[in-house]
């Protein structure tokens, strides 16, 4: 009998690479991966646990899946199965929860598909997941995530992360280097790494075996890979020799996500940050001078604890002033187990919205004014195979988004094209070029 599995995945990169890997291990043992809407005998919902509202998700997914398929066997794995394995079991219908150490090990953990009265729960110690497992997503023909690094060794007041992923640990160079291989032999023509803090990727068996210049360096020479993307690194961890080898790099794109959470001095202690918004300000500027059309996304925080209207104001100017291309905004939420969530100032609720919208209002005109930066040249595009209103899409190296009508030729091809004007949609229009990149 053949045997369906469906996934959901909440979160982060890093949970859509984990995702896959998992998938391919369900293959292995004879299960036909298939639409989540496609009556599946099992469902693995990987869960994030960043923002309250992930939680949420997490119950309104296995909601929905049982009203597709409502003999399915449900089982929750990711962030929230380990931080809250007791408030996930009492969902109705989860029939198993695998925490951080266990959630490679779902295939034999399911011994059979008889839905349980009660959820089983397999939730060891987050220190007990103190090994590397390596993951890539498969699927995407136009980018692959490639996880080098879990885990967290900060102590970031606002976050949950090193209690639901543990310490910091990484995947050998060698292996990351035969992973991207593997990637580029697929056909793949993007890689994005990923991890919990990326930049402290060389930690193994808790001893600092190699650096994340030492891993860029290595993976500049894999073959068949178009472009390599650094999904997100700490300010203190992105050094002068990082930025300068992405500058004459020929794969590593010139496209920074560079978490901030505050432009306040004063809130990036009570959050324990390790740097100062000065660095933050170095950091932009020494990217912009190497690389003038580098596209420089930020992480911030608003309705942190203890954020007088005069810190936001400063966090406002200090963006508004910076050289960058766009905002990752972030509502704070309470969360227990942290310290933030014990201290006191607590800003009402209606005020972190306020000051939310403020900063994706900020956001758009940052994009838009850096979109207009990039008009009227020539740029290479990877086309993906999305369609929306006849229309497809895809990313310059520096990480602009086009659009063009829809064409199936183009999908997963490097094109030269000409950028026109910001559509109404805020995406670019293109002229194409007659120069087409085979590769």
């Amino acid at each position: 009998m053949n045997r369906k599995v469906a996934f959901y995945t909440l979160g982060c990169k890093l949970n859509y690479s984990e995702t896959s890997s998992i998938g391919r291990l369900f293959n292995q043992a004879g299960y036909s991966t298939v639409d989540f809407t496609e009556t599946p005998d099992v469902f693995v919902i990987n869960t994030c646990s960043v923002t309250e509202n992930a939680d949420k998700k997490c119950k309104k997914v296995v909601k929905e899946a049982l009203k597709i398929s409502p003999n399915a066997y449900i089982t929750i794995v990711g962030c929230y199965a380990q931080l809250k394995p007791k408030e996930i079991a009492g969902i109705p219908g989860v029939d198993m929860v695998l925490g951080a150490a266990e959630k490679f090990q779902i295939v034999d953990h399911i011994t059979h598909l008889t839905k349980n009265p009660k959820a089983l729960v397999y939730n060891q110690p987050v220190t007990e997941a103190n090994q590397f497992v390596s993951a890539y997503s498969f699927g995407d023909r136009t980018r692959t995530f490639l996880k080098v690094q879990d885990g967290c060794d900060y102590s970031c007041t606002f976050c949950t992360i090193p209690l639901a992923r543990g310490a910091s640990r990484s995947d050998s160079i060698e292996n990351a280097v035969r992973q991207a291989n593997d990637i580029a032999a697929s056909g793949v023509k993007e890689i994005v790494l990923t991890g919990v803090n990326l930049g402290d990727f060389g930690i193994r068996d808790g001893k600092r075996e190699d650096k994340f210049f030492d891993l860029v360096k290595a993976l500049d020479k894999v073959e068949g890979i178009d472009r390599i993307r650094i999904s997100s690194i700490e300010p203190n961890l992105l050094t002068d020799e990082i930025i300068e080898f992405v500058a004459t790099s020929k794969r590593f794109v010139p496209h920074f996500h560079i978490p901030l959470q505050s432009g306040s001095d004063k809130i990036l202690g009570l959050m324990r940050r390790r740097y100062k918004r000065a660095l933050y300000a170095d950091r932009v500027a020494k990217i912009k001078q190497l690389m003038p059309n580098c596209c420089i996304g930020v992480d911030v925080i608003v309705g942190f604890p203890g954020e007088t209207r005069e810190d936001f104001i400063d966090t406002y100017n200090f963006l508004n002033e910076l050289n960058v291309s766009y905002l990752h905004v972030f509502t704070y939420s309470e969360r227990e187990n942290t310290l933030a969530s014990e201290m006191t100032g607590s800003v009402p609720g209606s005020t972190r919205t306020e000051r939310s919208k403020m900063l994706h209002i900020l956001s758009d005109k940052k994009r838009r004014a850096f979109y207009e930066t990039q008009l009227n040249k020539t740029d290479e595009v990877l086309f993906e195979g999305d369609i929306k209103d006849g229309f497809m899409h895809g990313f310059t190296r520096n990480y602009v988004k086009v659009r063009t009508k829809y064409d199936p030729v183009l999908v997963n091809e490097l094109k030269i094209v000409y950028l026109t004007n910001i559509s109404p949609n805020g995406d670019v229009d293109i002229t194409e070029s007659e120069e087409l990149l085979v590769h």
